[in-house]
Formats: C-alpha cells, structure tokens, sequence
C-alpha cells in the first residue's frame, strides 16, 4: 500500500551505458533510484527492458502506484530527430502509467540539471558525444544541428589510439600504454593486434563499441602521463569539443557563457586540464565554467516538475540535493 501524497514524478537519465530513475514527490524529495542497463537501442538490444525493469523497482523501492505519477521526464540518448520517437516512446509505456511523459535527448536532462534551465552549453563526452545549449532566449541547439560532431567518446578515444599504435605512430613514451592496449586486446605483440583488427576485433558491432570503450581510460590515463601518442590522440578529440563549444556560443547574446564537461572522458584528469585552458583562449565568447548544480536524472526530476507547472523555489532544491546526497 502507497503512503497518501499529492503525486510523484519519475525522472529518466537515459544516457551512456546505464539508465538512472528517479521518483520524487512534489515537494522535491527523492523516493528512490535505480540503475540499470542502456536504455538506448544503440547500446543496448535489450533497451526496452533495461529501462521498464528499472521503472517497475523504482516504483517498487518508493511505494508508488503508476496512477500517483503526474509526468514522467526522460532523456535518452540517440534522441536526435523526430523518426526517433518511433522507438523512444514505447520505452517508458508501462501499465498502469497514465501521466504525460516527456522525451528529450539526454544532453537536455544533463543541461537542466547542471544550470536549472538558465542559459549555457553542456558538452558530454562519456559513452557517446554531444554539445548542448541554450540561449538567453530559450533556443535549444545542438552541435549535430550544425552537422557538427566532436568524436570524443570513449569508444573513438580508444580507437584511434589503437589504430595509432598499428600505424606505427608510437615512441619510447608510449611503452607503458602499447603494453596496456596489449594486454587489453590479449595480444603478445603489435603484429598480433594487427591480424585482431584485420578481422573487426569483435563481430557485433555494439559489443565492439562497448569494449572500446572499456579501453579510453588507459588512453587518459597514458595522457596524464606523458605518453605521445595518448595526447595527440586526447588533444584531437578536445580540439574538436572546443570548436563544437565555440560554434554554439557564436548564438549567444551575452559576452560570457556558462560552460559545463560531463561524461567519463570530459572529466577525466587530462581533459578537465586542456579543456580548461582551451575555453580560456576562447574566441566567440568568454567562458565561465561551472560545477553541475545537480546530476542528469535529478535534471530529468526538474524537468518534469517545469511541465507540471510547479515553481522551482529554494526549497525544492533543498530537498532534492539533501534526499539526492541520502
């Protein structure tokens, strides 16, 4: 039996390799949250059932009936034109849940809870790439719009280190890495990996993506470090995630924008560095960079209480960032 209350959202963080969601009542407090698997069907086959297991024990843990839910907010990752819909939706139809449901990319959940729906740019490079923004004005832009894209996610990370190391790219300060990627790979030697690759090194595609990206971080790591290789590989995918950021603060109005790097790889040591001092050479803007005030499922929870109508007042901050941190 539920506990009596004037109604509850679920916020959906559909975005790298886990779904996250959260059930808070009106007030801003946090019932419960699960994680579970991919939620996109990029990532995952199994993304519709990653995503209703983790709604039904969310509902569970909080006691909640689907018929108290008032909206549901989800961000899902691969949200990126209308066609989407087609597969998007049926991810969150679940019996008895009668709400109104919200679907955005999941850049846009990130976005709202890092600057609580005020003006800024968020860039995700983690499991996948993406740059967000949002105007003074309210205008939504995304680095695709522009047919521009940062390959920055882990998987390409790894990948082109890789493809550096079968090149023959590599010196004496990439020893430490070549024997990670090595050992990696279970390879004996570059020649080995080399006959690795010449066969796909791993057939089904969202499988292979999902060990590479198992490998970037020994590619930050060998960055941090001094390797050659690794930050020329680094370098190339931050040079590409400030041009995105330069592109979309081209749209702003104010001479300063709020920037925010979310993801594995974006604050990954090496890249909270050299993104840092290459926002501060900024061209079209200057940049303020900023902490997230609240991470992307706890964005998806506001988002939701906007639809509803409900004013974001301090106190619901409040609550949400106390129960969040239990």
């Amino acid at each position: 039996m539920s506990e009596k209350r004037d109604g509850t959202v679920i916020g959906i963080d559909g975005g790298g390799t886990h779904t996250r969601v959260m059930i808070a009542d009106l007030s801003g407090r946090v019932l419960s949250y699960i994680q579970s698997g991919s939620s996109s069907i990029y990532k995952d086959l199994r993304a519709k059932e990653n995503m209703q297991q983790a709604m039904e024990e969310a509902l569970e843990r909080a006691r909640v009936n689907p018929a108290e839910v008032k909206m549901l907010a989800a961000g899902v990752a691969g949200l990126d034109t209308e066609s989407d819909y087609e597969w998007v939706q049926p991810l969150t139809s679940l019996n008895g849940l009668a709400c109104p449901r919200k679907h955005v990319n999941d850049a846009v959940v990130a976005h709202y809870g890092a600057f609580l729906a005020e003006p800024g740019i968020v860039s995700i490079s983690g499991t996948g790439s993406i740059i967000y923004a949002r105007t003074e004005t309210g205008r939504e832009i995304k680095n695709y719009d522009l047919h521009h894209y940062a390959a920055s996610a882990a998987r390409s990370l790894a990948m082109e280190a890789t493809f550096e190391l079968l090149a023959g790219n590599s010196d004496d300060s990439d020893s430490d890495l070549t024997r990670d990627i090595l050992h990696f790979w279970k390879a004996s030697n570059v020649q080995e990996l080399s006959l690795l690759a010449l066969h796909g090194f791993i057939k089904e595609p969202l499988e292979r993506n999902r060990k590479f990206a198992e490998l970037a971080p020994f590619v930050t790591k060998a960055a941090m470090q001094h390797s050659r290789l690794a930050q020329l590989v680094c370098d190339r995918a931050i040079r590409q995630i400030a041009v995105g950021t330069e592109l979309l603060a081209a749209y702003f109005s104010e001479p300063e924008v709020n920037v925010t790097f979310m993801g594995s790889v974006a604050q990954s040591d090496y890249f909270q560095q050299q993104l840092f001092a290459a926002m501060a050479r900024g061209n079209n803007k200057k940049y303020r960079l900023v902490h997230p005030g609240f991470t992307p499922v706890a964005g998806a929870v506001l988002l939701a209480y906007r639809e509803l109508g409900i004013e974001i007042t301090p106190q619901i901050l409040r609550n949400l960032s106390d129960t969040c941190k239990v």
